[in-house]
């Protein structure tokens, strides 16, 4: 058999690697100028249970995604702090002002908080 001309001779041409690294670079390329201006701006993002304090409610019927995952993140982290009559005083609101706006497996997964964090409350720690 001839390996010159084999079924996996394949060759590369040097254009489409230059593409590929060129691209590459154009993305992730930055200044040493521009790296230390971000650098001088960054403040680390500390959230220590106070997540439900930054959600408007009632949250509006067209709702997305992203606003109903973070009313779920601040019930889950209320009840991670063990702030159980803050997380069911915000569940309550959540749920009378936005039921329209939310799913039902939000729904239900905000009234298993709802009732976890109630027993919670009458069980003593």
């Amino acid at each position: 058999m001839d390996d010159e001309d084999g079924l996996l001779n394949i060759e590369i041409s040097d254009d489409e690697a230059n593409k590929n690294e060129d691209k590459a670079a154009r993305r992730t390329e930055q200044t040493e100028a521009d790296f230390q201006a971000v650098k001088r701006g960054y403040h680390a993002k500390v959230e220590n249970g106070n997540v439900h304090a930054g959600i408007t409610l009632p949250l509006p019927p067209g709702a997305n995604k992203q606003h109903i995952q973070e009313v779920l993140h601040a019930v889950e982290e209320l009840y991670f702090f063990r702030r159980y009559q803050e997380a069911v005083d915000f569940i309550v609101k959540v749920l009378h002002g936005a039921s329209q706006a939310l799913d039902e497996n939000t729904k239900n997964l905000l009234g298993v908080y709802l009732s976890r964090c109630r027993e919670r409350m009458c069980t003593p720690s």
